[in-house]
C-alpha cells in the first residue's frame, strides 16, 4: 500500500482543517487507480495543484514547457513547475498550510521529479508550511546503487544534489536525507512521511501488485526504467538512445553502427542479468512521446536490451561500457557532447575518463569510495528493511 492508500484508509485526518496543496502527476494513483488529485479534492480543502515535468495528467513530451491554468478535472488552480519556475513562489503558496507530494520516481538522479521534489521543500521551509511525502516505491530497488555521486559544481535540474546517479531510494527517504543533512538551505522544513506499507528495499516493482503508470512517456514499462540509469547517458552523445520508437532506451544505435560489432563487443565483457541483440530501426514522429528524434526517418542499427536477472543487472556499468565501447569501435563517428554527459553523470571527470581512452572496468571503480561514503550517510535516512527481515 502506498503513502495515498494508507491516507486514505486513514480517512486523511492528517490533512483535515488545512488548506491543501498538491505536487503531483499522473503517476500518484491509488490500488483503483484514482489520481490523488481528485481524492483529495472529495475528503479535504485542496485549493492548489503544482505540476513538475510531463504535465499534472503526464501528457507532456520529455523538456516541454508546461503552463499555469487550472485543472479541467478538479477546477483548483493549477501552477507550472516546469516553465518560467522550478520552485513555488510565494504567490503560489499563498494561502496553503500544506503541502503534500505525490509523485512515481524511478530511482535515477537525472530524472527530474526529485529535483521537483528538492526545489518545493525549500520552498516550504521558507514560507513555513508542513510538507508530506505520500511515499512509493523505488521500481527498480533500493538495494542496488550505482555510478558517482554528483560533484556539486555539475549541480542541476538533472543532478540536484550529493546522491549517486542510482540511488536505490524512494522519495521520502530522499526528502529525509535532503532535509536531515542540511542540503536544502538554513531553513528548517517540518516533514512527514507516509511510508509504503510492506515493501521491502530488495523488491522491484513487478513485486509489489501496484498498477503501473508511465512515469513519463518514454518510459514505458519496468524493463525501460531498469535500462535507464545506463542508456540514458546516450544523451549526452550522437547516439539515438531510442526516441522516436516504441522502446526507447531499450533500444539505441546510429547509421554508423554495425550492430553485430557492437553486440559481439559488449558480449566480451560477460555482463550479468541482460541479453544483448543485435537489431535495426529507424526512428520516427511519435506525438505525445518524441516528435524530434536524433536520426529522424534515417536506418539506424544497434542494440535491443532485455534485463532477464533484474538483482545481477547493473545499469550503470553497462553505461560506462556502452560509452567505451562506442569510443573504441567508432572513433571517427561517435561524437560525446561534455557539457550534457558531465551533468547526466554528475561530474567532468568520468567523461574524461571515457575521452582519454581508460578501461570501463577502470571508470566504474574509480568511484567505489565516494559510493560507499554515501551508503553510510544514507543509512539514518533509510525507512525500508531487505527482503526477509
Amino acid at each position: 500500500m502506498t503513502g495515498l492508500d494508507l491516507l486514505h484508509k486513514d480517512d486523511f485526518k492528517v490533512l483535515q482543517g488545512k488548506r491543501v496543496g498538491l505536487i503531483t502527476n499522473h503517476t500518484a494513483i491509488d490500488h483503483q487507480k484514482r489520481h490523488a488529485a481528485d481524492l483529495l479534492n472529495e475528503h479535504i480543502d485542496l485549493v492548489a495543484l503544482y505540476a513538475p515535468e510531463h504535465g499534472i495528467r503526464g501528457q507532456s513530451e520529455a523538456g516541454e514547457r508546461i503552463e499555469s491554468g487550472v485543472d479541467p478535472v478538479t477546477g483548483i488552480p493549477l501552477y507550472s513547475l516546469y516553465g518560467k519556475t522550478r520552485k513555488p513562489t510565494p504567490d503560489m503558496l499563498k494561502g496553503v498550510e500544506a503541502l503534500v507530494f505525490d509523485i512515481q520516481d524511478i530511482g535515477t538522479r537525472f530524472y527530474t521529479y526529485i529535483s521537483t521534489l528538492y526545489h518545493c521543500m525549500q520552498a516550504a521551509a521558507e514560507q513555513n508550511i508542513p510538507f508530506y511525502i505520500l511515499d512509493r516505491p523505488n521500481p527498480i530497488s533500493g538495494a542496488i546503487v550505482e555510478g558517482p555521486v554528483l560533484d556539486l559544481e555539475f549541480q542541476s535540474f538533472v543532478g540536484i544534489h550529493k546522491i549517486p546517479l542510482r540511488h536505490g531510494m524512494t522519495v521520502g527517504e530522499l526528502a529525509q536525507m535532503f532535509a536531515g543533512e542540511g542540503w536544502i538551505g538554513s531553513d528548517s522544513v517540518v516533514l512527514t512521511v507516509i511510508p509504503v506499507q510492506n515493501w521491502k528495499r530488495d523488491m522491484f516493482f513487478d513485486e509489489t501488485g501496484l498498477p503501473w503508470v508511465k512515469p513519463s512517456p518514454n518510459i514505458i514499462d519496468l524493463q525501460t526504467a531498469l535500462v535507464y540509469p545506463g542508456t540514458g547517458l546516450l544523451e549526452g552523445t550522437n547516439v539515438s538512445e531510442g526516441r522516436g520508437t516504441m522502446q526507447p532506451f531499450r533500444l539505441f544505435g546510429a547509421p554508423w553502427i554495425s550492430a553485430e560489432q557492437l553486440q559481439s563487443h559488449l558480449e566480451q565483457f560477460s555482463l550479468k542479468g541482460v541479453t544483448i541483440q543485435d537489431t535495426s530501426f529507424t526512428p520516427t514522429s511519435l506525438p505525445g512521446m518524441s516528435t524530434h528524434p536524433k536520426y529522424l526517418d534515417q536506418p539506424c542499427s544497434g542494440i535491443f536490451l532485455t534485463v532477464n536477472e533484474m538483482s545481477d543487472w547493473r545499469a550503470v556499468d553497462f553505461g560506462i561500457h556502452l560509452l567505451c565501447s562506442l569510443r573504441d569501435l567508432y572513433p571517427d563517428s561517435v561524437k560525446i557532447k561534455a557539457t550534457w554527459l558531465n551533468k547526466l553523470l554528475g561530474t567532468n571527470e568520468i567523461t574524461e575518463r571515457i575521452i582519454n581512452g581508460e578501461s570501463a572496468n577502470e571508470i566504474i571503480s574509480s568511484w567505489s569510495l565516494e559510493l560507499t561514503a554515501f551508503m553510510q550517510k544514507r543509512e539514518p535516512y533509510l525507512l525500508y528493511p531487505p527482503l526477509g527481515e
